[in-house]
């Protein structure tokens, strides 16, 4: 017979674990879906459930099909020690480049380290630097209305507010010779 005090606790444990998964988002960038293309001569292919990025030297991404405009974007990244790779996000146009995106770098040996892993390239360097080659790390990005902010790990790596890009497609990269694995995409729209 269940006491009183441990139905409370089940029906706060089932709330807490029903608004844990919702909180999650939706994944993005699932194999099979045709709701993302593949461009660039590097090879993409999954692996259980990791979307694994294999570079010899040429640059290629995955991009959405759809574009977004407010959303926190959930993610996890392997690099080794040479990829050069990246998330960018509200891209105004199919052909990516971080001019006309907001590219949130992976890179730890950026030759230049204002651009480093945790950098918003070409808009602001990283609050904080955090090493993440071999092993998995936490990629998390908001952007709402003007603001803008990323955390790698759970740390504080980017916060700007700018106007420049309010809506647009979502692309994973991956370029020099080298490789990365991405896992758990996932894209929570903002109301």
């Amino acid at each position: 017979m269940f006491k009183k005090s441990n139905i409370y606790q089940f029906i706060f444990l089932f709330l807490l674990v029903l608004s844990s998964c919702s909180e999650g988002g939706k994944a993005i960038f699932i194999e099979g879906s045709e709701d993302w293309v593949v461009t660039g001569k590097p090879s993409w292919e999954y692996d259980n459930g990791v979307l694994i990025a294999t570079s010899m030297g040429s640059t290629g991404f995955v991009m959405t099909k759809n574009t977004f405009s407010n959303f926190v974007l959930t993610l996890e990244f392997y690099p080794d020690e040479l990829v050069n790779s990246g998330v960018f996000v509200r891209c105004k146009n199919s052909v990516i480049s971080n001019t006309d995106c907001y590219e949130m770098n992976i890179w730890d040996i950026h030759p230049n380290q204002k651009f480093r892993t945790g950098s918003i390239v070409t808009r602001t360097e990283p609050l904080t630097f955090v090493n993440t080659v071999g092993k998995w790390n936490t990629y998390k990005i908001v952007c709402d209305g003007n603001e803008i902010k990323t955390w790698i790990n759970d740390q504080l790596t980017a916060d700007i507010l700018n106007d420049e890009l309010v809506e647009g497609y979502i692309a994973l990269q991956v370029a020099e010779p080298g490789r990365i694995r991405f896992r758990n995409i996932k894209l929570k729209n903002i109301e």
